[in-house]
């Protein structure tokens, strides 16, 4: 069985690096969520790649 280095006993960690993992965590908390402009000639209701399949004129494709 190989060692996981998720499973190794970390050391604590320092009041520099506690105060930095804080910093980080509040400028991901301020920053604003990434938005993408409306697709142009995307496909109608629901998302095709997560809900099943492409239909275009009357035709379902499948991936």
């Amino acid at each position: 069985m190989q060692d996981d280095p998720a499973d190794a006993i970390q050391a604590p960690l320092s009041p520099a690096a506690h105060r930095a993992l804080a910093e980080a965590e509040a400028r991901r908390k301020a920053a604003a969520p990434p938005t993408q402009p409306p697709e142009l000639g995307g496909p109608k209701g629901l998302d095709p790649i997560r809900y099943g399949d492409w239909e275009r004129k009357g035709l379902a494709v499948d991936f």
